[in-house]
């Protein structure tokens, strides 16, 4: 008797779980049919099953296209950078600002730099065109005034990625610096009564008791940053670049972007985006190994 119900409660778990199951078998795993498209010289009035197979052909010309590794390279560069300035800036500011005694000041403080986080990069991107064109506010109020030329800010392969980083870090420095002040509220209090007790200076505090109390945090947000080395922001850098910018600007997911749509590459664009399928998921898995290993987290 018993054994029947613990097969009829069962049941009615697998039941509950059957319309997810089945969302999922549609939305996700349906959809990746569509990677035979890599291997195929892709013809859209025919369709996957009866388009002509052309083995790797699709990918040779990935590799053999220098274009291609120039997207790569933009991509690691400006993706590194990223996780570089959010490995520091969030922290420096989650530190600086945890030593603030003033209450009101410090929530003000950290919901004015949390704002940014909910606005979308089309009005950003609206923003920084007005701002930083050659008929802009920078270049008309500060730059000509000076006596210097102006400059094409976003249109500049000089200027392009520090724009891109700068504008990413101050949109999500914010709401990547909660993670870090929930950390060091976690800290003994105990720890810098002592500490003050000894005659420890503020920066002593934070350099000896602080820092190395969200030390596992920073190790696992920067491990786990590694799965996305090759995710640099399509959203930010689709409304923020121009042809003039390519050589610098143009990353996996802009290029897959253009292919498929403006060269009706289908069958380049999936092979270019299987590629960073597979790259990706080799990071994950290796992100979570050293987050497991020198972290301690682990989610299975």
């Amino acid at each position: 008797m018993s054994r029947l119900l613990f097969r009829f409660s069962t049941l009615q778990y697998m039941l509950m779980l059957l319309p997810g199951l089945v969302l999922l078998a549609l939305f996700s795993l349906k959809p990746m049919l569509g990677i035979l498209i890599a291997f195929q010289s892709y013809i859209p009035g025919k369709g996957i099953w009866h388009s002509p197979f052309v083995g790797l052909d699709n990918f040779k010309v990935l590799f053999s296209s220098s274009y291609s590794w120039q997207v790569i390279e933009n991509t690691i560069i400006i993706s590194l950078a990223k996780m570089i300035a959010f490995l520091i800036i969030p922290v420096l500011f989650a530190l600086m600002l945890n030593e603030l005694k003033l209450v009101y000041f410090k929530r003000m403080v950290q919901t004015i730099v949390y704002l940014p986080h909910f606005l979308s990069w089309v009005i950003i991107a609206g923003i920084l065109k007005d701002m930083l064109g050659l008929d802009g506010l920078v270049n008309q109020s500060v730059i000509i005034p000076l006596g210097f030329e102006p400059i094409s800010f976003l249109g500049s392969n000089l200027w392009f990625r520090p724009i891109l980083i700068s504008t990413d870090v101050w949109k999500e420095f914010g709401f990547s610096a909660i993670v870090y002040l929930a950390a060091l509220t976690n800290i003994n209090p105990t720890l810098y009564e002592a500490a003050e007790m000894d005659g420890a200076s503020r920066l002593q505090k934070l350099w000896h008791i602080s820092l190395p109390g969200i030390s596992s945090t920073i190790v696992l947000l920067a491990t786990l940053s590694l799965q996305n080395v090759l995710n640099a922001g399509f959203d930010q850098i689709f409304n923020l670049y121009n042809p003039t910018v390519y050589s610098s600007g143009d990353i996996l997911d802009t290029y897959i972007y253009r292919v498929s749509f403006e060269q009706v590459n289908y069958e380049l664009a999936t092979a270019v985006g299987l590629f960073k399928s597979v790259i990706s998921m080799a990071l994950i898995v290796t992100a979570y190994k050293l987050a497991s290993r020198f972290a301690g987290y682990r989610i299975f």
